[in-house]
């Protein structure tokens, strides 16, 4: 399980001991068998990990037993776990475009199962803290981290808007595949600047759509197969939310269109991913006749 004493040390030492009112409570609510039909399930497979860690097959099929895996890879013990996106290559476009994280408090706004707070410690962040809501991931980050051992970074099963805010002591805060989910996004960019401290920088990955204009399109029920997608911007209608949200020194970091070859169906997770999603005839296009997915980073300051 999470270990709350190390948490709390982390948050007194980023200056956010007052979170501790907030979070213990709710973090009891969520890490139990009350909160998901599968708790007791994902706990004992964490329960056996130590007694599988020198049985590759069985340690293999522990972590099957979490799937789907969504983020990754990863290799755990010698077992790697070949996930539906190969977020090493998003984190390969981003880590050298963004302010180095050496010495950075981050938080790491849903987060997944920690794939990226993971490697934003290896870059040298003082400490991480992620947040999402999915108690699986929860699940497979704790797993991971069995073996990672890594006391500085932190996966909280919960949502942005549950934190104590504003805060404003992190000196970085990624948004990485989550404003498109948002109802309202402008709401959820200034509730990240309300986590960053003067001069932090915030880094968002996003969906766009092309155009050089200022717009931003709603599909009127699914997009790439996903129906909680909201609103699709062009990069230019991007920054003036960025801008009307109170960032300034707005700055691309990155473009891309998203291949089959960065998220695909795989033994870890067996479910249909980006092929299907796109038009059979022509894969510049969903199946729905929008233009195929494309991600673009953006980094910006808080004043």
């Amino acid at each position: 399980m999470i270990n709350t004493d190390k948490l709390f040390a982390c948050l007194n030492d980023i200056g956010l001991s007052n979170w501790r009112k907030v979070l213990e409570p709710l973090l009891a609510r969520r890490l139990s068998a009350d909160a998901h039909g599968d708790f007791e399930r994902w706990m004992q497979v964490i329960a056996s990990l130590d007694d599988a860690a020198n049985k590759p097959k069985e340690l293999r099929q522990l972590l099957l037993d979490l799937s789907p895996w969504r983020k990754g890879p990863f290799d755990v013990n010698g077992i790697h776990i070949d996930s539906e996106w190969r977020s090493d290559l998003k984190w390969q476009r981003v880590k050298d475009a963004i302010t180095p994280l050496d010495g950075r408090k981050v938080l790491d706004v849903g987060c997944g199962n920690g794939y990226y707070a993971l490697q934003m410690r290896k870059a040298g962040a003082r400490c991480v803290i992620g947040v999402d809501p999915t108690l699986l991931y929860v699940m497979q980050f704790l797993t991971v981290n069995r073996f990672e051992k890594d006391a500085g970074v932190f996966v909280l099963p919960m949502r942005l808007h549950e934190l104590p805010l504003p805060a404003k002591k992190f000196d970085s805060t990624f948004s990485m595949g989550v404003l498109y989910h948002q109802r309202a996004p402008i709401d959820h960019l200034r509730q990240l600047r309300q986590t960053l401290r003067p001069d932090g920088e915030l880094v968002l990955e996003t969906l766009f759509v092309p155009g050089k204009e200022s717009f931003a399109c709603t599909p009127e029920n699914r997009y790439a197969r996903m129906r909680n997608v909201w609103l699709l911007p062009t990069i230019a209608e991007l920054t003036t939310w960025l801008t009307r949200s109170g960032y300034q020194d707005i700055e691309l970091l990155d473009r891309s269109l998203t291949t089959v070859d960065e998220q695909r169906s795989t033994d870890w997770m067996r479910f249909e991913s980006l092929a299907e999603a796109l038009h059979p005839d022509d894969s510049s296009e969903t199946v729905e006749g929008w233009p195929a997915p494309r991600r673009v980073v953006l980094r910006a300051r808080s004043p």
